[in-house]
């Protein structure tokens, strides 16, 4: 299986960038121990060298560039809470703002609704699960950075969470634990300052047990300083769906466009049986495309003909309420299970990939296999989930395999709703599901036309125009010259 950390391979790959990029050797040497968190600047390093390179302007955007991948400010703080058992536990909890330019800027998209400018918060998910350090929310933090820029929402950098392990707690340790983080946690968020989300570990039940906690504390009621929240106090429509539809209908655009062919009877690979692949999976099917995995980290479900809605109702009722492994529903779905595999390292023929797990997950053996199997694009649901030697194999085979859109363009849907969470919620309005989803479209739409405007292959112009849109601000703020 992959690891979530990543391993030698990173650090090679990143040894390998030391002369090409001279410029980033004192945040090489500062931050060594956070691999993860230098795979992402690499990786984006990559696609922006012909702006470091440019003789009139390539040190400013050195410069700008080495600004944005230092956070404005890191939170670091003990989470205390009691076990079933009634013992003392204690864990970490942090939260990184990375970057806050463009939440002063307006947000376009709203106009039509709102007269006045906008000014936003830092935005990004919260993550509970064993591997999380300041390394891996400094990685996710700065991918957000781009992601945001790319919605056109006014919106910063920012990424949370704890390193518990929330599959080996119980509903009541979850709830205090969500309490205890939540009464550190909430003197330095707010709607105007920052506004997280829900992430890996980080779902509806503990968005709505940490909001319910802020208003305890705070006395402060009907504010969007949590998005991903129930309907029933202050959510949106669409927002459970919004990665993984906005990811289905920007790969949608991508292969309408560059192939000339519809997603209708398309073999399409899901990697996860998260909030992301599972509704990833269920927009694909409604568009006609054949779903032939899902996975979680102890295997892979495979369905040769294209899994069924009646096995799509059985994995959400397994994750969204038994909260159970797939392994144990092996016998109520028509697909196959194989223990300790992934989508990515077994031999199945598909036309699209789409990472859904999380980082790191795709190998350059994974991305070998795909390319030699046929795949013809890979549209990422997670943070970076093609290490850096498969992203180059995709590079490197880009005339079979033409289509590649990173997470911080493909995977922004969510975060697209969220901003639209939050407008609701300023103006006390929810509005209809279809016009939310007429909205996620809209934006997914935006996303795809910056990236073939700013980028001779989709993965350079989604890096590029989330890049220049924040250098450029941070040039008019004065804060980089």
């Amino acid at each position: 299986m992959t690891s979530l950390q990543g391993g030698s391979s990173i650090t090679n790959d990143n040894n390998k960038h030391c002369d090409r990029f001279p410029f980033l050797s004192l945040l090489r040497k500062n931050y060594q121990h956070q691999p993860v968190f230098l795979q992402a600047v690499e990786e984006m390093a990559i696609n922006l060298e012909p702006l470091f390179s440019d003789p009139t302007h390539g040190e400013f955007y050195q410069r700008a560039f080495l600004v944005m991948a230092e956070p404005e400010r890191t939170i670091s703080f003990r989470v205390p809470w009691e076990d079933d058992n009634g013992n003392m536990k204690y864990n970490r909890g942090w939260r990184v703002e990375f970057n806050s330019a463009l939440s002063h800027a307006t947000h376009a998209a709203h106009a039509h609704t709102h007269s006045r400018s906008a000014l936003g918060p830092y935005k990004g998910g919260l993550r509970f699960h064993p591997t999380v350090d300041e390394g891996i929310l400094k990685f996710l933090g700065f991918e957000q950075i781009f992601k945001n820029a790319l919605t056109g929402l006014p919106l910063g950098g920012g990424k949370g969470g704890s390193d518990i392990n929330p599959r080996a707690m119980s509903e009541n340790e979850i709830r205090r634990f969500c309490q205890s983080f939540m009464t550190e946690l909430h003197r330095h968020i707010g709607p105007s300052t920052d506004v997280p989300a829900g992430d890996i570990g980080v779902g509806g039940r503990e968005i709505g047990y940490m909001y319910g906690q802020y208003k305890r504390l705070t006395n402060r009621h009907g504010e969007g300083v949590l998005t991903g929240k129930s309907m029933l106090f202050g959510g949106s429509h669409i927002r459970p769906e919004a990665t993984g539809y906005g990811l289905v209908y920007i790969s949608q655009i991508a292969i309408e466009r560059k192939l000339g062919i519809s997603l209708e009877g398309a073999r399409c690979a899901v990697s996860g049986s998260g909030n992301v692949a599972q509704y990833a999976a269920q927009k694909l099917m409604q568009l006609g495309a054949k779903v032939i995995t899902m996975s979680d980290s102890n295997g892979v479900l495979i369905f040769e003909d294209g899994m069924k809605e009646e096995d799509w109702k059985e994995i959400i009722h397994a994750k969204q309420v038994l909260r159970a492994r797939l392994s144990s529903i092996e016998d109520d779905v028509t697909g196959r299970y194989v223990a300790n595999e992934t989508p990515w390292s077994v031999d199945v023929e598909y036309d699209f990939a789409y990472p859904c797990a999380t980082q790191n997950e795709v190998t350059k053996a994974g991305a070998e296999r795909l390319v030699k199997n046929g795949a013809k694009g890979l549209f990422e649901g997670a943070n970076l989930p093609t290490d850096a030697e498969g992203q180059q194999v995709l590079r490197d085979n880009a005339d079979s395999c033409p289509l590649y859109i990173p997470g911080k363009a493909s995977n922004a849907g969510g975060v697209g709703v969220s901003g639209l969470e939050m407008s609701q919620n300023a103006v006390r309005l929810q509005w209809k599901p279809e016009e939310v989803d007429g909205k996620l479209k809209e934006m997914m739409a935006g996303i795809y036309s910056q990236m073939e405007l700013s980028g001779d292959t989709l993965e350079k112009g989604a890096n590029r125009a989330g890049f220049m849109k924040v250098a450029q601000t941070m040039k008019e703020l004065g804060w980089v010259s």
